[in-house]
């Protein structure tokens, strides 16, 4: 008999982590997917469940809730999912101002998503998959978390952390057996730079000019092979970019193709 899995992702109502949903769909996974957007989460279960055939549950939440993790945890037992794995895609950039000219706000948007939203959930789930005697995590960070690069200095900040919680995090739960990784991609082509620039579509468009950036369908391939490995393999880190890009600020905007 084939076990049937199930993953948890967070940020799943568009972008990465639609795709990914539809990836691990596809593959035979049931879903717990999060988001803040009810309505995205609602739509996005119907297409899964009709194509695919697999359960999929949704919880409207916003991570950056302090109990964002405790309410998750509650609703896994509540509907009796054991989690295999849980990918903590929920993030964002927010403007790209130099540090001087910085707004607080944008700043308070990035550190409390990225950072402390990944610790509360985390946290929670963790503990669960301790209890439950397996799990698996991943992290997605950013070329961000490696490098920086004029005006993403908060941005850049929130992922150099998530790099460096995702080690501790490995550290932590290697007595577990809870595998934990991270998959930091370059330049993709999501929501991600719409709500950089605050909806303004002119400028978002121009960070994609001249080359193919990485489809949110590329990271979801890389994240179903992290999640597929053997039970004995951890693939701690991946960090995926377009042909084009060879730094966080250095691409070849001469092609498309």
């Amino acid at each position: 008999m084939i076990q049937i899995k199930t993953a948890i992702i967070t940020g799943a109502s568009s972008g990465i982590g639609e795709a990914t949903a539809k990836q691990f769909a596809r593959g035979g996974w049931n879903l717990v997917l999060t988001a803040r957007r009810k309505e995205k989460l609602e739509s996005l279960k119907a297409q899964l469940e009709r194509d695919f055939d697999q359960k999929t549950f949704i919880l409207q939440q916003d991570v950056r809730e302090t109990d964002s993790g405790d309410v998750l945890v509650n609703f896994l037992r509540e509907s009796n999912i054991k989690p295999d794995l849980l990918i903590n895609n929920a993030g964002l950039a927010v403007g790209a101002s130099p540090i001087q000219q910085g707004m607080i706000d944008d700043w308070e948007r990035m550190i409390d998503t990225n950072i402390k939203g990944l610790l509360y959930v985390s946290r929670a789930i963790s503990a669960l998959m301790i209890e439950q005697g397996f799990g698996h995590i991943i992290n997605i960070g950013s070329i961000a978390g490696k490098e920086a690069y004029p005006g993403g200095n908060v941005y850049c900040a929130t992922k150099h952390a998530v790099e460096g919680l995702t080690k501790a995090m490995r550290m932590d739960l290697l007595p577990y057996g809870i595998r934990v990784g991270q998959l930091a991609p370059g330049a993709a082509e999501t929501e991600f730079s719409l709500v950089r620039f605050k909806g303004d579509q002119t400028k978002a468009a121009k960070v994609y000019d001249g080359f193919k950036p990485l489809s949110p369908a590329d990271i979801a391939d890389a994240l179903w092979y992290m999640a597929n490995v053997p039970p004995h393999v951890n693939i701690n880190d991946i960090l995926i970019m377009p042909t084009a890009q060879a730094s966080s600020a250095y691409f070849n905007r001469k092609t498309n193709s």
